[in-house]
């Protein structure tokens, strides 16, 4: 079965506003009150909590404070989990692009670098979870993205040959990660760093979920 394996960050969803949240939680509890703005830091989120961290501290004038960073990133974890889906959504028509990928004949699952618990629970949340037949995270595996094993697992997991994938993403970490994997890599353009996404040279670039099916089927002919 030829499948198509989507990130979740600023792939499927805007989760921007609930990792930012959960990252003041940390900075508060600093002392610096709310260091990430929604709007302004929102790529930065959807790069993980470490990178939130990082550009807090660097805020602070402690860029090089790992220390600090190893120790609140659980607590960033811990903050996130009680409040993952208060402003978090999902991009318009993705879930319509899944249903018809999967009356194509396409398996469908996602693959992504938020710590497997958190990414079921929000799936969950969002009522959704039910439509892939995968779902690998960062700590599935003993590797993560930009490795190729949690891609090829992520497809396999759907029923699909590893061969006969692509991967929809939103990052140079997607495009590297199907790049190593051998397969095609589709990049969005409708994330905070859409217009980033060109210079990554992926096989495609997706401006809207609704052409997503047409292109599917041309990249896995």
């Amino acid at each position: 079965m030829k499948t198509v394996i989507f990130d979740l960050d600023g792939t499927l969803a805007d989760t921007s506003g609930d990792l930012i949240a959960a990252a003041n939680v940390c900075f508060r509890d600093m002392g610096a009150g709310d260091l990430l703005d929604p709007g302004r830091d929102a790529g930065t989120a959807l790069r993980g909590g470490r990178a939130m961290l990082r550009l807090g501290m660097a805020r602070q004038g402690r860029a090089d404070d790992e220390d600090t960073i190893d120790r609140y990133y659980p607590v960033l974890l811990e903050a996130y989990g009680t409040a993952i889906d208060v402003h978090t959504y999902l991009y318009p028509g993705a879930m319509e692009a899944v249903a018809e990928l999967e009356r194509l004949g396409f398996g469908v699952g996602i693959c992504t670098n938020k710590p497997e618990a958190l990414a079921e629970t929000l799936m969950q949340r969002l009522g959704v979870r039910d439509a892939f037949a995968s779902l690998v995270g960062a700590d599935t595996l003993p590797v993560r993205k930009p490795d190729p094993e949690p891609l090829f697992e992520a497809a396999r997991r759907a029923g699909g040959d590893p061969a006969q994938c692509i991967l929809i993403g939103d990052s140079d970490t997607d495009r590297n990660t199907a790049r190593a994997a051998g397969v095609p890599s589709v990049l969005v353009t409708f994330g905070p760093a859409g217009g980033d996404m060109a210079a990554l040279e992926p096989e495609a670039l997706l401006e809207r979920f609704s052409d997503l099916p047409a292109l599917a089927t041309r990249l896995l002919a």
